[in-house]
């Protein structure tokens, strides 16, 4: 008997739910939707939705027959090419990124004009000269970074 009880409020969540419902439209125009008809109300006929959380699962698309095909061969030649195409580019990046690094360095050297009296430095106007060579450093990074994203996706 407590077997059965248990089983049936297992299956309990998998039943259709259904519920009544109306479409209610008041004097002035307003709609509501309720599940107590009163006067001014339809009833919508609705298709019962299950309580369960599955559903059907949403079908692939397949490709048409008529959909052109590439080649193997040219898609490999394809892919070699922008491998190559994809060092070129990190190459290039990464000396671009030495050089930003360089000026970087160099241009963290305070200038006479930053210096205070006292033989302070000025921090604020360092920080401001440099800011656009930090600027490039981070740039240069991200797109190594983005490059070399693109070549792990290689095939």
């Amino acid at each position: 008997m407590r077997k059965a009880l248990i089983m049936s409020l297992l299956v309990l969540p998998a039943l259709p739910v259904q519920a009544e419902i109306f479409k209610c439209t008041d004097n002035a125009g307003h709609v509501t939707y309720s599940n107590v008809s009163s006067k001014g109300c339809t009833r919508l006929n609705l298709e019962p939705i299950s309580s369960g959380s599955g559903g059907k699962p949403a079908a692939k698309a397949a490709t048409p027959s008529s959909f052109p095909r590439v080649a193997e061969d040219t898609q490999r030649a394809r892919d070699n090419d922008r491998r190559k195409i994809l060092e070129q580019e990190l190459a290039t990046e990464q000396k671009s990124l030495d050089e930003a690094k360089k000026r970087l360095a160099e241009g963290e050297i305070a200038q006479p004009n930053e210096r205070m009296q006292g033989g302070g430095i000025n921090q604020a106007k360092v920080q401001e000269r440099i800011k656009p060579l930090q600027d490039q450093v981070q740039l240069h990074e991200r797109n190594l970074e983005a490059i070399n994203k693109e070549m792990r996706n290689l095939r």
